[in-house]
C-alpha cells in the first residue's frame, strides 16, 4: 500500500475538530476558532470562510465541535463546546438561527432519515425538525456525555457511543432496544458500521478497537489495543474494503475491512503527518482528510 500526501491546508486558527461533505469534491471544516471553511479538493490551497460562529463573551471563541451539512437546503448545522446548535443558511445568511439547547457541549450532530439528530455532555439526544430548525424530542440516555453516533440504514438502527463507557442502541422508532454495556473501559468516542451492516465498531479513550457482530452484539470479534491513546475516529472507504483510524498519539492508520489486519501506519516521521492530535477523517472522493490540533488539515492519496 503506497501513501502519499497530496495537500497540507492550513488557514484555521486552532484545533480543528469538525468535518463535513459538501459534494463530490468540497467540505466543511470548523474547529475551536469557530471558523466554518469550505474546501475543494480541485483547488486544495483555496479555503473560503463561509461562516463564523461567535462566542457571547467579547474577546472569547466558540470551539465548534460537530457539523452536518444539509445539502438540500444550503445549510450547515455546527454544535458548539458551550451546548449551541447553529443553523447556518449559506443562501440567506439573515435566517441563520443560534439556538441555545444543550448546556454542555454537543459533540455530534447527524442527519437521519431526514431528521437532524444532536448529542451531548449532558447525556440528551435530541431530535430537530429541519424544515423549522426546532427541537420535536429529546431523550435522556445517560448521566455523562453523548459522544458520538452512526447510523445503519440496512439495520434502521442508531448507535450511540457514552463517557460511561456504554453503547445504546435504538431502533427506528427512536426506541431504546439494547444497552451494550462498558464496550469500553472508559469513553466510546467514536462508532462506524460496515456498509452491509454485519459489524459495529467502535474505538475509544482506552486506545481499543472492538469489532462487534451486530447478530448477536454479544460476539466480539476483534478487541485490539490499535494506538497508544484515544481513538477520535473510524471511517471506512467508500468502495474499497478498508477503513481508517484517527488518534491523538499522532497517527492514522489504515485496515482491512473483514480480516481487521493493520495495512499501514501513517505517522509523522516517514509520512510528514500532523504533530498533534488527528481529531477526525473523512473519506473524500476517494482521498483521505485529516484534521488535527495543529490547525491543519492533509489530504492523503492511498493505493
Amino acid at each position: 500500500m503506497n501513501v502519499k500526501k497530496i495537500a497540507h491546508l492550513t488557514g484555521h486558527r486552532g484545533a480543528v475538530y469538525a468535518l463535513s461533505q459538501a459534494s463530490e469534491h468540497t467540505f466543511f471544516s470548523a474547529g475551536s476558532d469557530g471558523w466554518v471553511v469550505l474546501w475543494d479538493l480541485q483547488q486544495p490551497d483555496l479555503g473560503k470562510l463561509v461562516a463564523k460562529v461567535d462566542a457571547h463573551l467579547p474577546n472569547s471563541r466558540t470551539h465548534v465541535f460537530s457539523m452536518c451539512f444539509l445539502t438540500e437546503k444550503a445549510l450547515v448545522v455546527v454544535g458548539d463546546m458551550n451546548g449551541g446548535v447553529h443553523f447556518i443558511d449559506l443562501k440567506h445568511p439573515e435566517n441563520t438561527k443560534d439556538i441555545a439547547h444543550h448546556p454542555k457541549s454537543v459533540f455530534d450532530i447527524q442527519l437521519i432519515n431526514n431528521e437532524l439528530c444532536s448529542i451531548g455532555g449532558d447525556g440528551v439526544l435530541t431530535y430537530w425538525s429541519v424544515d423549522d430548525s426546532k427541537s420535536i424530542e429529546s431523550m435522556q440516555l445517560s448521566t455523562q456525555a453523548l459522544r458520538c453516533m452512526a447510523y445503519c440504514p440496512v439495520r434502521r438502527e442508531l448507535a450511540i457511543g457514552s463517557s460511561d463507557g456504554n453503547i445504546y442502541l435504538l431502533d427506528e422508532h427512536k426506541n431504546l432496544k439494547k444497552t451494550i454495556y462498558k464496550a469500553h473501559q472508559s469513553s466510546v468516542f467514536t462508532l462506524q458500521y460496515t456498509p452491509d451492516g454485519a459489524f459495529l465498531l467502535s474505538g475509544g479513550r482506552d486506545a481499543m478497537l472492538m469489532v462487534r457482530d451486530t447478530n448477536p452484539y454479544d460476539s466480539v470479534v476483534l478487541s485490539q489495543p490499535a494506538h497508544w491513546f484515544t481513538i477520535n475516529k473510524i471511517v471506512f472507504h467508500p468502495n474499497r474494503p478498508l477503513f481508517a483510524t484517527a488518534s491523538r498519539d499522532k497517527t492514522i492508520k489504515i485496515w482491512e475491512t473483514g480480516s481487521w489486519k493493520l495495512l499501514k501506519v501513517i505517522d509523522t516521521i516517514r509520512h510528514g503527518c500532523h504533530i498533534h492530535s488527528i481529531n477526525n477523517l473523512l473519506w473524500l472522493d476517494n482521498q483521505l482528510i485529516s484534521a488535527s490540533d495543529d490547525s491543519s488539515l492533509m489530504v492523503w492519496a492511498i493505493d
